[in-house]
């Protein structure tokens, strides 16, 4: 288990770019005890792009802290826990551009984390929004350029804004994997505040959904995106989990 105290801090920014996949084609990419959470008989499966500014332990007085830009894949799942099922995301990678994640993820941090270089553009006010994500071992890349919008795409497989967020809310739970290939550390995040809105994405690329050798040409298919702007939020480490 990491030795992550609570933290606080706020999320200035966070896009969620979400992919409806081929459960197959995900059940390749899941350690054993994982399956994938279904929606409409597709896994959802995704990037977060996430700012975190004033980021700090709970005891700590002053109203000041870390900031950072994180990438994380994740795949909804779902186990078995305790004689119960259980739901959540399986994070196959991390990427941070600040060193403390890099240095402590795995030990202080839960998960792994990849030091990468981030080129950020956005414009609130007239709703732009471009991420680009490069990890300086150069295995993986993400890029989104985006603009808000007031409408959710009638494509995807959530009915509404509502449902969706409400998917992604229920999924607060996230495992990475350790040195140890049958025990994930995990962590919570706690969103007392939790508003999400739609995303008109423009481009998107992420070199985990583009490789041949895990997914197949049409398995992974961008669904929608969505947007989270000044949230409060702490972040409370989980047991250990050994999924069986």
């Amino acid at each position: 288990m990491s030795l992550l105290p609570v933290l606080v801090g706020v999320i200035e920014r966070r896009i969620l770019v979400n992919y409806r996949v081929d459960p197959a084609a995900l059940a390749g990419v899941l350690p054993a005890g994982f399956r994938p959470l279904l929606v409409e008989g597709y896994g959802m499966a995704g990037i977060c792009l996430i700012r975190l500014v004033r980021v700090r332990p709970q005891c700590f007085f002053l109203d000041i802290g870390l900031r950072s830009e994180n990438a994380a894949h994740r795949v909804a799942v779902e186990w078995e826990q305790d004689g119960q099922r259980r739901e959540g995301v399986y994070i196959p990678r991390r990427d941070t551009n600040l060193c403390l994640n890099a240095l402590a993820g795995g030990r202080i941090f839960p998960g792994e984390h990849h030091p990468a270089d981030f080129e950020v553009e956005e414009d609130p006010a007239s709703g732009c929004w471009s991420v680009h994500m490069h990890s300086r071992d150069h295995s993986a890349a993400v890029e989104v350029d985006a603009r808000s919008t007031a409408s959710f795409p009638t494509g995807s497989v959530f009915g509404s804004l509502a449902d969706a967020s409400g998917f992604f809310e229920r999924g607060a739970a996230g495992y990475s994997a350790t040195s140890d290939p049958g025990r994930f550390d995990g962590i919570e995040l706690r969103c007392p505040n939790w508003v999400c809105e739609p995303l008109e994405v423009e481009r998107v690329y992420s070199s985990f959904f583009a490789d041949p050798a895990a997914f197949g040409e049409g398995a992974a298919v961008f669904d929608h995106a969505l947007l989270m702007r000044n949230i409060d939020h702490s972040w409370h480490a989980l047991e250990d989990l050994e999924p069986g």
